[in-house]
């Protein structure tokens, strides 16, 4: 962070003494701070905005409707795969043992191969190419060759129903699916062919399906239509690395769709520009997270959420990602924590939920495994607990950046993140990402002091914003998702507040805002002091209309053998009342054997709330454990 300061201080003749002013210049001088990431970063364009007479941005009131880099030309792919030689790119770990690894040479080689092969089926610039795969080196492989040609890429994990799937691919018409034979987890061999039969069966636009034998030997495909297996689909004897082709695109030319989790309807189909989600990722990467050609960055993650988008980035710094597929409990608590030590992992991500769980567990990291090249410590998907900040430092390593990060699926991006040049506060989010004009508004759409709790948005246009949803040809859905309550202004959905410190709190979905009294409470709140409890392993608090008002419920889940008891749940009032407030404290803590989560673990609070008051649940094949839901159903407790 403090070289690109100082770049930029010497390009535009411009003080930047520290981050504060430095954010403050980027939100109000987007065409400054933009081509300066661009240039700072090495990003590669075939031709720029200024060969073009071309504009960093037209339009820059307008939200959507925003143009970044007019008559620009680049590839995203290529962005990806500049460096060409033996530096390790990936590094593939699984749960049985395995490993493998790829160089740059040798990840453009089967790129190259790959995209020959596509072309030859028919793909061109603007298909659809689907993968239904593991988190593993033909996922990246699959995408980046998708890209090379100009087709858009989306994914789902194997993890995913057939309806969930469905859900997805059948809306966005692919031409090919990339998809496994199968995967692993926790243990057992989980077989994925009946369902992609399902697939070819059902998604009329299939004209090419690619099986990888990812559970070794040689599956039988004879009941997939269309179906090749991966070494016959891909002559790489044929191709050299130099050999590829990469299209040159316009900068909003789109290079992904995403899904919204689904569990309120159908997901919405997000898609995503090659240029805004390849100079946001660079600028998360090497200034806000330091990446750089040495670093070996890893994020637990599947090929279904975004930050699996978020790390195969990292190959345009030239770093060394390294993947893992599998649980991250298999066959214990230190599977993740050994692989950072064997493989020297420098960047290290996970979900909140993960370090919670790895703090339950009792296994201490420090302890076990030598985290000597450690640097950073990256946590996402939920609010990460200040009990998980103390974890961190205690029993991971005492001197690593803890980057509590927070954005979304809707901008593939983060609104607030980490900063190595800046100190960590005990449960905040260390700074607002530059470029990213966020505000916390209150009720009546104004902006509200440090301090004080609201709606999170972004008042300026940024490069991520999507350029649109798949079949929303008129753009009413997606201003519908973002712009209906307050015009002119990106409302993301959640409820936070600024700190003093120039950072922010993250308080739970602003849709799942408990409201008893009329008084605003954010889930999280809740979640934070439950949490320090040993006896809790997990928890949901919803509110249940209840009397002409709203009363909180909090469902627990307890170790084995744990009851819930007076003591216990006069200690979870206690805990609520002490760290949070009187308001927070619930009226009834009911105990349940699980709780229902989205397939990238986020608890689905309006779900559960659904459920309590005998409302259907749209879209269940978006929960990773649906069944969960039945612990919510008529339960006596709630009817007084």
């Amino acid at each position: 962070m403090f070289e690109f300061m100082a770049y930029c201080g010497k390009r535009y003749e411009r003080d930047f003494f520290d981050y504060a002013v430095l954010h403050q210049w980027s939100v109000d001088f987007p065409e400054e701070f933009w081509p300066a990431v661009a240039d700072f970063t090495g990003m590669v364009f075939d031709k720029s905005w200024e060969d073009a007479s071309g504009s960093v941005l037209v339009d820059r009131q307008r939200m959507p409707g925003a143009k970044w880099f007019t008559g620009s030309r680049l590839n995203f792919a290529a962005n990806l795969l500049h460096f060409n030689d033996d530096h390790p790119a990936i590094i593939f770990r699984d749960e049985s043992g395995g490993r493998r690894e790829l160089s740059y040479a040798e990840l453009r080689r089967q790129v190259a191969g790959t995209a020959k092969a596509l072309r030859a089926a028919g793909v061109v610039a603007g298909d659809r190419v689907a993968g239904f795969l593991p988190n593993c080196p033909e996922a990246i492989v699959a995408m980046l060759s998708a890209t090379s040609i100009g087709a858009i890429w989306s994914s789902c994990s194997p993890d995913f129903g057939v309806n969930g799937v469905l859900d997805r691919f059948k809306q966005i018409e692919p031409k090919v699916l990339f998809a496994a034979d199968g995967y692993r987890y926790a243990g057992k061999r989980i077989d994925s062919l009946e369902v992609v039969a399902q697939l070819s069966a059902q998604i009329e636009s299939l004209q090419q399906i690619v099986i990888i034998p990812f559970l070794g030997g040689e599956p039988d495909i004879s009941a997939i239509s269309a179906a090749a297996l991966l070494p016959a689909f891909v002559d790489l004897d044929a191709v050299d690395g130099n050999d590829l082709q990469f299209e040159s695109l316009p900068f909003d030319h789109p290079v992904y769709i995403m899904y919204s989790s689904g569990t309120t309807g159908a997901p919405k189909c997000i898609v995503h520009g090659a240029g805004g989600s390849l100079i946001q990722h660079l600028k998360e990467h090497v200034l806000h997270t330091d990446v750089n050609r040495t670093d070996r960055l890893f994020f637990f993650t599947t090929c279904g959420w975004m930050m699996w988008n978020w790390l195969v980035s990292g190959l345009a710094s030239g770093a060394t990602l390294v993947l893992y597929d599998g649980s991250p409990f298999s066959p214990d608590p230190g599977v993740l924590w050994r692989i950072a030590e064997e493989e020297g992992i420098t960047i290290f991500g996970a979900g909140a939920k993960y370090l919670a769980a790895i703090e339950k567990s009792g296994f201490i990291p420090r302890d076990e495994c030598e985290l000597n090249a450690l640097k950073t410590v990256l946590s996402t998907g939920s609010p990460l607990a200040p009990a998980s900040y103390d974890f961190v430092y205690s029993a991971v390593k005492d001197d690593v950046c803890l980057a509590s990060i927070s954005g979304g699926t809707d901008l593939l991006a983060c609104f607030a993140l980490g900063n190595t040049a800046l100190p960590v506060y005990h449960g905040q989010l260390q700074c607002l990402g530059l470029g990213m004009a966020v505000e916390i508004f209150d009720d009546a759409g104004r902006p509200l002091p440090a301090g004080e709790k609201g709606e999170l948005v972004c008042t300026r246009p940024f490069p991520s914003m999507p350029v649109g949803f798949w079949n929303d040809p008129d753009g009413s859905r997606y201003h519908a998702a973002y712009f209906q309550r307050f015009p002119n202004i990106w409302a993301h959905g959640d409820y936070a507040e600024r700190t003093r410190q120039g950072g922010l709190i993250m308080h739970g979905r602003s849709d799942a805002v408990l409201n008893p009294g009329g008084v605003r409470i954010g889930t999280s709140e809740i979640y934070r002091e439950v949490e320090r409890l040993p006896e809790v392993l997990d928890s949901v608090a919803i509110g249940q209309a209840w009397q002409d008002d709203t009363r909180v419920i909090l469902f627990v889940v307890l170790r084995d053998s744990i009851a819930l008891d007076q003591a216990l749940e006069d200690a979870i009032r206690g805990a609520i009342r002490s760290g949070a407030s009187p308001r927070h404290v619930p009226a009834k803590i009911i105990a349940v054997s699980d709780i229902p989560r989205t397939i990238s673990g986020k608890v689905v609070e309006l779900a559960v709330r659904s459920v309590v008051h005998g409302e259907a649940v749209n879209n269940v094949d978006a929960l990773a454990n649906p069944a969960a839901l039945d612990n919510f159903r008529n339960l006596p407790e709630l009817s007084n």
